[in-house]
Formats: structure tokens, C-alpha cells, sequence
């Protein structure tokens, strides 16, 4: 799932490439993919895009005088610009195409989703805020005025493991799956750890890992081609998606929990003094 890192770049690539063009085309392949029906999406076309926003890992395209196109990409979306669309009309129920969006100058962009499981999601808005997930967003990690005492104020009381309450976007706005293991990693935590259980210590070990992990990873993917973001992504993980190779710091060899729909990679010797946590799955398959 693009994270916020990814989502950022995608939105300073999208500024380079969309504002100030006009829009003539919006054409939903996927009828599914559309939450609202008012404002249409023909209400875009033949606006200018004044602007390119990200709320979290909500991208948000402005348009003067007019609707934003908000788009989640979720799981298994992705966006691919292209210098010159395709002519002609996309066939509906062919392929992972979603949306397209076409400029005056015959470039555009294509919103798709790989798999069967569609939740990519796109709205027209008059505000940003009317997205019910943009409405419920917590602040965003890397925004200026989120300090040391601020996070700290949010994680006061918070009963949830730390790996939950990362990626709860109420709580932080923008972590996934992927960072919250990077992050762990790097401040050195159980991913099961008590988010209220930190000391002032481990507290500000955890923002700078935060502010850190997102930070490095948004200037990786800076100036990258909308296309080859994942590919970057992947390349700049330390533990996520790696079990079974050696931690990048200590060596060790990086484990696994695997859940229903999910799962998380730590290091064992850097995060939980060397033992193993218990893989919820695997031990029921044991039994």
C-alpha cells in the first residue's frame, strides 16, 4: 500500500505535471471506484488544477473555482502518468484501469487497481474535509508544528501495542504497515510494546525514529518517476517485507508474525532482546 512517503512523491510529481492544465476528460472504467456522485465528475472538466494536495495517503487534486478529485489508492492502486494517453475510449471491465484523466495536452494519468479486492477510492468534493477518512485523520507526522510534546501528548494513555497505534490514522496520519516496522526498527522496540507503557526516553527515541524513517524515505523517492516509486520503495525497506535475511544493523536474522490479512518483520536482537515473538498463526496450526 503506498504510505505516505510514496504519496507525497506522487503529489510533488503531480504538481510538476498537472497544475495549471486543464482537464477536458475525466472517464470512471470502474464504476465501483466512484464513493460520491455529487458534484459529477464531469464538474472537473474544463478546470484548470490550481493545486496538488496530500491529506495522509489521500492525494488531492484542486481544481480552480471548482471540486477536488480526492483518490485513496488503498492496497493494491496506483497512479501512471503518461505524456500521451491512449485514443479512444477504455473499455469497462477490462483490465485493473479505474479512472483516467485527460489534459488539453494529451497527457494524463490512469488511476488502476491490481486484484479482486477493489477499494480503491475516488470522490469529487467541494472540500476536502466532506472524504469521511480525510475527516478523521490525525496530524501529519512530518507538518511543522508536530513536536516531541505534541506526539507525546498522544500517545499519553494510549493502551494500544505500538504497532497499532501507529498505523491508526486518527491517531498519526499517513503510517502503513510498512514504516510502522521500519520505525520500530529503528527505535529499537517491540512492535507489541504498550504505547502507554514509553518512557520520556523511549518517547523521544520513538519520534525521532518517526520524524527520521519518513523523512529519509520522502527525500529517497523525491524527483522519482510516478512508475518507479515502488520499486524505490522496496529498495529502501530495512525489514519490512524481508524475513529470513539479516538485519541490516546486528545481522540477526529478521522474523515474521504473520495475521489474517496482514503481517509484521522486526529483528529480534535489535527490537526484543533476542527472543522471538509468537506467530499467532503459526502457533494455531501447530496445535
Amino acid at each position: 500500500m503506498p504510505e505516505l512517503p510514496e504519496v507525497e512523491a506522487l503529489r510533488d510529481f503531480l504538481t510538476e505535471h498537472l497544475t495549471g492544465r486543464e482537464i477536458v476528460r475525466v472517464l470512471p472504467v470502474a464504476i465501483s471506484v466512484l464513493k460520491t456522485y455529487d458534484p459529477p465528475l464531469t464538474a472537473l472538466e474544463g478546470r484548470r488544477v490550481a493545486a496538488v494536495h496530500r491529506h495522509g495517503k489521500f492525494l488531492d487534486v484542486e481544481t480552480a473555482d471548482g471540486p477536488h478529485l480526492v483518490t485513496h489508492l488503498a492496497r493494491a492502486g496506483w497512479l501512471h502518468w503518461k505524456d500521451r494517453l491512449p485514443s479512444g475510449m477504455p473499455k469497462p471491465g477490462k483490465g485493473p484501469l479505474a479512472l483516467r484523466v485527460a489534459l488539453e495536452t494529451g497527457a494524463g494519468f490512469d488511476l488502476t487497481e491490481a486484484g479482486t479486492q477493489k477499494r480503491l477510492a475516488v470522490y469529487v468534493v467541494a472540500d476536502p474535509q466532506q472524504v469521511p477518512g480525510v475527516a478523521r485523520l490525525g496530524p501529519d507526522p512530518l507538518a511543522d508544528d508536530f513536536d516531541e510534546a505534541r506526539f507525546a501528548a498522544l500517545l499519553d494513555g494510549e493502551r494500544r501495542q505500538l504497532k497499532g497505534a501507529l498505523r491508526d490514522q486518527s491517531l498519526i496520519a499517513g503510517v502503513g504497515n510498512a514504516y510502522s516496522d521500519e520505525i520500530l526498527h529503528a527505535a529499537k522496540m517491540s512492535p507489541f510494546k504498550l504505547a502507554a507503557s514509553l518512557t520520556d526516553t523511549e518517547t523521544a527515541r520513538l519520534y525521532a525514529a518517526l520524524r527520521g524513517t519518513l523523512t529519509e524515505a520522502v527525500e529517497r523517492s523525491r524527483g522519482i518517476a510516478a512508475g518507479r516509486l515502488k520499486a524505490e520503495k522496496k529498495s529502501g525497506l530495512r525489514v519490512h517485507g524481508r524475513a529470513g535475511e539479516p538485519c541490516p544493523v546486528c545481522g540477526d536474522t529478521i522474523r515474521e508474525v504473520s495475521f489474517s490479512d496482514s503481517s509484521l518483520q522486526y529483528c529480534p536482537t535489535c527490537q526484543t532482546g533476542g527472543k522471538p515473538l509468537a506467530d499467532r498463526r503459526m502457533s494455531r496450526l501447530l496445535k
